[in-house]
């Protein structure tokens, strides 16, 4: 249903750390005018988890709006609370989002019934396609191949975001679920073996910042034209690390600072990136050929 190249957009802040709407329009402009295929609004790339409830629904609203149905708008709106999840889910759709992208629950670490039942309650309530998102590395919650594959049988469950980096659990998932789901990359480094491996495209971080790069790289694997997609993710390798020299979204609105597209805002607890890392950042936006 989606394909590849989907931003996990940033969310641009004034100094004091107020919702910058100018910089989102930027922003919206320059993916749409550099390929990008979708655009993924307050995941937590967008900083979600410091967006209040009338934050977060008016960011999506707002970059809807901006879309205009030019690529698909899919809303972050996963929470560990499902009630929470189901009304931000339905607020998404109401404003005319094309999908949700959920989360697994954080902190509570519920059993993979939970999960489960958690997924399937949200499905049932809001009617639009639903896109898992498994990030055990930030959540400390881990949803197994095999509750992926009992979700995949529910209708409007079409996709899952694999962050995990681990190419044979993403085999798993891919062996296990068939065409009954999508499968995403949420792990830019090997972004390009998934999709190659029969993935449907990559929720990216360098996506912020080199949206051509990615959604040419993501053409050729989706292509299965091996040799091109490698050739075209070489340069974006130093990216793919360094984003996440300090925890995200720190660096990667950094280096959208330093390409004028937005400022330097950023909500506690985040904090702007360290001095320590400008210059390893630098580097990697000159391989990249970033102006």
């Amino acid at each position: 249903m989606f394909h590849g190249s989907m931003v996990a957009l940033v969310t641009p802040m004034q100094a004091d750390g107020s919702l910058d709407y100018e910089g989102l329009e930027r922003l919206v402009e320059f993916h749409l005018d550099n390929g990008t295929d979708a655009i993924v609004a307050v995941g937590t790339t967008g900083e979600s988890p410091t967006l209040d409830d009338d934050e977060h629904c008016a960011m999506i609203r707002r970059t809807v709006e901006l879309v205009r149905g030019r690529v698909p708008v899919i809303a972050g709106t996963g929470s560990n609370c499902t009630r929470e999840a189901i009304s931000l889910s339905r607020s998404a759709m109401e404003s005319g989002a094309d999908a949700c992208l959920l989360v697994t629950p954080y902190y509570n670490k519920p059993t993979q019934e939970g999960l489960y039942q958690h997924y399937k309650a949200i499905a049932a309530e809001v009617a639009i396609p639903h896109i898992l998102y498994n990030v055990p590395g930030r959540t400390s919650c881990d949803l197994k191949p095999a509750t992926v594959e009992r979700l995949a049988k529910i209708a409007n469950i079409v996709g899952i975001k694999e962050a995990t980096g681990d190419l044979q659990r993403a085999q798993e998932i891919l062996d296990g679920c068939g065409d009954s789901i999508d499968l995403y990359g949420g792990d830019d480094a090997t972004c390009r073996e998934l999709i190659l491996m029969g993935g449907k495209g990559v929720i990216s971080v360098t996506a912020n910042v080199a949206p051509k790069a990615m959604h040419e790289m993501c053409a050729a694997a989706l292509a299965g034209n091996q040799a091109k997609a490698e050739a075209l993710d070489a340069p974006l390798a130093g990216l793919h690390e360094h984003l996440f020299v300090e925890a995200n979204p720190i660096p990667v609105k950094w280096v959208l600072a330093e390409m004028g597209l937005i400022g330097l805002g950023i909500r506690l607890p985040l904090t702007v990136l360290s001095v320590q890392y400008h210059e390893i950042l630098r580097q990697a936006m000159r391989q990249a050929d970033l102006s």
